[in-house]
């Protein structure tokens, strides 16, 4: 047993003593299929914060011939697996956290060299009978324990693109890419290789580290294919969570879902525990992270870049291309590469199918209100975000004419370089505008209502009264009376038939001169 080669459980007995757990077990079976196949080499990358570490905890407990896990794993889905009892700590198993190696090394440029002797010293520890040179790689070790008893190894690396997305030298980047080349693209070490599991933040680096890693098969947030239920905490798992902890499912969603893929609603997991933890939703982000992750790519300000931000931020998606960003620090060349890595950071989510990107979620949205504020090119869309709390207030008291002055600001600036007189753009404009009004209602566009559908209805949150639900309906070159008629001639407002109390009927028009009008009706329910 030791801490590279073959070690101990403890990693992954700690997260089983946490008052909160959630088993992701499963994520062994699925990985046990790819044992001593051509596709053992698997790539997964995920945001910060998403539960890498505990993975590769689990996964070393489970492999390792360091340590007997069977009772760990007994009460835990993976014990009724099919696949559970063929690997259970019967492979030899290396353990490397990349990003921890380089912190502590005293010398950073020796950080690979060092990392060799360790394990090393280990090899000669694990296996006295064979023969290690004083200079052997660790690729020579697993070779050489291979040669001499046919034994294989499962591989982690974690962090391990770590030295990627630091300002490392040149010398040492070289000298980790050669090292990545001997464990990784040996024909000769193949077979002494079960299975191979490298995590980290951004995929494989497509130039020159490519070349080291190209036989690796990916699952990223941008799509986990089979392995996407373990990226994160699906609804499912939240929901439970929140029934036992006695927690608002619908608000924790509101804060902290919004990463979904290949039929699973993903929320970040850690945010789910704080506030389970804490007994309050809040933004948990900021304490691990910095929205100046943001702010560095805003200045870039590539064509098209600030009009696409504004749409996220007034609750839209917009198009990304994916495919040209090189996973690097320093390729962004337009806002589809300051897009992806941003996804890939979890700052935004992306949708497959439709191929667009958004801003998640409440928890999210905080860390680009506070990039927003810094930027000198957002300074109308902070005014308006910080004026959305004054027009919720305003809405509420029913001062329709103060509210069609704000909305007037808003349309303008959403729809700057599109088409105007388009209901889609007085929509978004109305999101951005209302934005305030996301900590206390559910916001649901085109909703099925009645007899039709409604442009925008506000759920609230909570039923205590306070915020009453909405019904808001769009016109252009007509009237907000009109809009108020369809509003109750379609009966938008069986939408709350369960709802007793006061309801908000907001007709809202705008015209091709760019003004607004607003008129706004109560009706109370018994």
């Amino acid at each position: 047993m030791g801490i590279y080669l073959n070690p101990n459980n403890k990693g992954f007995k700690g997260f089983l003593n946490k008052k909160i757990y959630v088993d992701k077990t499963m994520l062994i079976s699925a990985l046990n299929r790819f044992i001593d196949e051509d596709n053992k080499f698997i790539c997964v990358s995920r945001p910060r914060r998403f539960g890498k570490t505990y993975a590769s905890n689990m996964l070393c407990a489970y492999y390792s011939k360091g340590c007997d896990s069977r009772e760990l794993f007994a009460d835990l889905k993976i014990a009724k697996a099919d696949n559970y009892e063929e690997y259970l700590n019967k492979l030899n198993f290396i353990k490397i956290d990349v990003a921890s190696e380089y912190q502590n090394a005293p010398e950073k440029d020796e950080t690979l060299k060092l990392l060799t002797e360790m394990v090393r010293k280990e090899f000669k520890k694990e296996f006295p009978s064979i023969e290690f040179a004083d200079n052997a790689t660790i690729a020579n070790c697993i070779l050489n324990v291979y040669a001499e008893t046919e034994e294989t190894f499962v591989i982690i690396l974690d962090e391990y693109d770590s030295l990627v997305r630091m300002n490392v030298s040149k010398k040492l980047f070289d000298e980790y890419l050669m090292f990545l080349n001997g464990l990784f693209k040996s024909d000769t070490l193949k077979d002494a290789i079960s299975l191979a599991y490298i995590t980290g933040i951004l995929p494989v680096v497509r130039d020159k580290v490519q070349s080291k890693l190209n036989n690796f098969r990916e699952y990223t947030i941008i799509d986990s294919k089979e392995l996407t239920e373990f990226v994160g905490f699906t609804d499912e798992e939240v929901a439970s969570l929140c029934e036992k902890y006695n927690i608002n499912h619908s608000e924790c969603k509101n804060w902290y879902q919004g990463y979904s893929q290949n039929g699973f609603e993903i929320y970040n997991p850690e945010s789910v525990v704080m506030s389970i933890e804490d007994r309050r939703f809040e933004g948990h982000w900021s304490k691990t992270s910095s929205y100046q992750v943001i702010s560095d790519r805003l200045c870039s300000n590539f064509e098209g870049m600030k009009d696409d931000v504004i749409k996220m931020i007034a609750g839209e998606n917009v198009e990304i291309n994916v495919s040209r960003y090189m996973n690097t620090m320093t390729d962004f060349n337009n806002k589809d590469d300051a897009f992806t890595y941003l996804t890939h950071l979890g700052y935004l989510a992306y949708d497959y199918n439709t191929q667009t990107c958004r801003i998640p979620n409440k928890e999210v949205r905080l860390e680009w209100f506070n990039a927003l504020e810094d930027d000198k090119n957002y300074k109308v869309t902070d005014q308006i975000i910080k004026a959305s709390k004054n027009l919720l207030q305003q809405t509420l008291q029913q001062n329709s004419d103060e509210v069609a002055k704000i909305l007037n600001i808003s349309h303008i600036h959403v729809t700057s370089n599109r088409n105007y007189n388009n209901e889609d753009a007085l929509a978004a404009a109305i999101y951005l505008a209302f934005i305030d009004a996301l900590n206390y209602y559910r916001v649901t566009k085109e909703a099925t209502a009645g007899k039709g559908f409604a442009d925008m209805i506000y759920t609230p949150l909570h039923p205590d009264g306070k915020y009453p639900p909405m019904i808001v309906e769009l016109k252009h070159q007509k009237s907000p009376s009109k809009a108020l008629e369809q509003i109750k001639s379609k009966e938008y407002f069986r939408a709350f038939d369960f709802y007793k109390g006061k309801l908000l009927f907001v007709g809202i028009n705008y015209d091709d001169d760019k003004e607004h009008e607003c008129k706004i009706e109560v009706l109370e329910k018994e």
